[in-house]
């Protein structure tokens, strides 16, 4: 190895000790990430009809804003994988915040539900743009043996920050009106988010170019990952984008999973809302189920990801798919909020299985040179979860005329999902299933 390569790979030390101050701030960002989604998920839905002109009973009308959501985000989250590895991490999470900015306004000033739907395209663009960033950033600048946890913390704090805003604008909604208390609450969040971009957030580019050096020179240690041997070292974006979506079957059996998995915070973020509502509860007493929803799929993350670096990835990817969607399913076997506070927490619980573990497969068997392009298409493909399943979930409330045959819609197709992991998934953790040594 030369004396200027061993000089670099001493700059740039992977860990998340020997990077503390930035992993750091990285939590920070994804935690308010999480928060400019969740003032979204509570008031907003919940109050379509009275306050956004949404017909009762139009499902397909309700579903609207995350179907838009869904389908810009995970066309943003490709973009932005790719975009990161020529203009840098910092600069695409910057932009993400940029593309906030006008969302608190226009719930304020929105004459109809259409504004809802254009709010949401931003929220889509914002979301694509800083949560990839934060996910890939981390990666960046620790060590593989840590990345179920990395992306158990990434998640944890994202969800948390999430399900705090859920509960936080359903009380601010409800002391200064929504589109007020939106407002406020808006603009305090993502301008606060940019300005910590702008101070203290460094790019991390030169942390996944060091690794890729590292490995090109045969200095990497430890087990071999099992990378795919179909692709070439600097790949096209449609090599990756093939490669992901159904010439490896590990990548397309994981971008399906998370693809699925979304059909559920999908009808999390639609339905939750209204039909707890139509049972009587306020605004307050939804944001807390939702809530828990959030917090135990946040909160489980920080072991759930630590878990698979133990057990690996497979086994909490399939028992999170179907405990997910048992979760789903008791929601509808029961009343009160005790009981619909119980079943949120087993979605969450399973939730937090699958979550950060499906992108830990992702990165445990992606290249350095193209992992921020496997994340993003990853995310493309799970985040298209939203618009696919609100899609599908506006058409089965109006085929059936019940918001509670989409329930069972989502527990079935969760079910399925964790099957096809089952059969043709396959553990991608490099020490419990590493490539076999060359002679």
């Amino acid at each position: 190895m030369s004396h200027a390569l061993r000089n670099e790979y001493q700059e740039f030390r992977h860990g998340i000790r020997e990077n503390f101050a930035q992993f750091s701030h990285q939590l920070l960002q994804v935690f308010l990430v999480g928060m400019t989604i969740g003032m979204m998920r509570t008031v907003v839905p919940a109050l379509g009809e009275t306050e956004f002109g949404v017909p009762k009973g139009s499902f397909m009308l309700l579903t609207t804003f995350v179907v838009a959501f869904g389908f810009v985000k995970g066309t943003l989250n490709f973009v932005a994988g790719r975009l990161s590895e020529l203009i840098g991490r910092q600069k695409v999470l910057l932009l993400g915040w940029a593309a906030a900015l006008p969302i608190p306004f226009m719930i304020l000033y929105a004459p109809n539900w259409n504004w809802i739907v254009a709010a949401t395209v931003l929220l889509g663009v914002n979301q694509g743009l800083t949560w990839s960033m934060t996910q890939t950033a981390k990666l960046d600048i620790t060590r593989p043996d840590q990345r179920g946890f990395v992306i158990g913390l990434n998640e944890f704090s994202g969800y948390v920050g999430l399900a705090v805003a859920g509960i936080i604008t359903g009380y601010m909604a409800t002391a200064y009106g929504p589109r007020h208390g939106l407002l406020i609450f808006g603009i305090a969040v993502i301008v606060l988010a940019a300005l910590l971009t702008i101070l203290w957030v460094k790019d991390t580019l030169s942390w996944a170019k060091a690794e890729g050096a590292k490995h090109a020179a045969g200095q990497s240690t430890g087990p071999k990952p099992r990378y795919p041997a179909n692709i070439s070292d600097k790949p096209t974006t449609w090599e990756v984008f093939s490669l992901m979506s159904w010439r490896d079957k590990r990548m397309a059996t994981i971008s399906q999973a998370g693809l699925v998995e979304k059909f559920v915070d999908a009808l999390v973020w639609v339905f939750y809302p209204v039909f707890l509502y139509r049972h009587g509860l306020s605004l307050a007493s939804i944001g807390w189920v939702i809530g828990v929803y959030g917090f135990v799929w946040g909160g489980s993350q920080f072991f759930t990801g630590k878990l698979s670096d133990h057990i690996g990835r497979q086994r909490p990817i399939v028992w999170g798919m179907w405990i997910c969607g048992a979760g789903v399913a008791m929601m509808l076997m029961g009343q009160g909020v005790v009981w619909w506070s119980l079943s949120a927490a087993v979605s969450g619980f399973g939730m937090a299985l699958l979550y950060p573990n499906l992108s830990a497969a992702v990165s445990d068997i992606a290249h350095p040179n193209w992992r921020g392009s496997a994340i993003g298409i990853y995310r493309f493909w799970r985040d298209l979860g939203y618009g696919i399943g609100a899609l599908a979930l506006g058409i089965v409330a109006s085929f059936s005329g019940a918001i509670e045959e989409a329930f069972w819609f989502v527990a079935v197709s969760m079910f399925l999902s964790g099957l096809v992991v089952q059969i043709w998934g396959e553990e991608t953790h490099p020490r419990l299933n590493p490539a076999p040594a060359i002679p």
